[in-house]
């Protein structure tokens, strides 16, 4: 099986890698198998991919949707980024917490981090892309974001001063999503109910 668990962070979010096959023409790697992925119980049907291209010091997120509510598999592919997931489903164990891991092309890892995770990423190289496959089809209606540096999440960002989108500097805190009736959407009671 080219795809191992490598770790399981807040009792969902899980980093994979994927065995790469190098040589010196370059590598080659499976980033994603329906039937292994479905066999670690992790999502098998993705419905939407995207690819985001950032620069040093960019920091996008946090963000989450919840109609549909959204799980995303995060992979870089170009340069180095820090993949963030941070847990805001009310009734969690793990409300409030995050998880954090730098990943590269050369790591060969991936971030699955199920909905009711704000997700977000900073680019720590001059140049980054990052690619995710998404279980739910975008809804600009019902998306939020939380803020990067709120202090109730307490992320320890390997940058101090972010390049921020003007979305993400008018993001939520936390306790203003939490205090949402949008947050009802993603409770922790509820996951069994929710694709990804």
């Amino acid at each position: 099986m080219p795809f191992v668990v490598e770790c399981r962070q807040l009792g969902e979010v899980v980093v994979l890698a994927s065995k790469a096959y190098r040589d010196d023409r370059g590598f080659f790697s499976e980033t994603y198998r329906a039937d292994q992925f479905a066999a670690l119980g992790l999502p098998a049907a993705f419905v939407q991919d995207n690819h985001s291209f950032s620069r040093i010091g960019v920091i996008r997120g946090l963000h989450f949707q919840w109609d549909p509510p959204m799980g995303k598999l995060m992979r870089v592919t170009r340069g180095t980024a820090f993949l963030v997931a941070a847990d805001i489903r009310k009734g969690s164990p793990t409300l409030g917490k995050w998880f954090g891991v730098e990943v590269s092309p050369e790591s060969q890892k991936q971030v699955w981090a199920p909905a009711g995770f704000a997700r977000g990423f900073c680019a720590l190289s001059e140049e980054v892309e990052v690619q995710y496959k998404c279980t739910g089809i975008y809804n600009g209606q019902a998306e939020g974001a939380i803020r990067w540096d709120d202090p109730r999440l307490g992320i320890d960002w390997p940058v101090k001063n972010a390049h921020l989108s003007e979305k993400d500097r008018n993001a939520w805190s936390f306790e203003q999503w939490l205090a949402n009736p949008n947050s009802e959407f993603l409770r922790y009671e509820e996951r069994a109910k929710i694709a990804g």
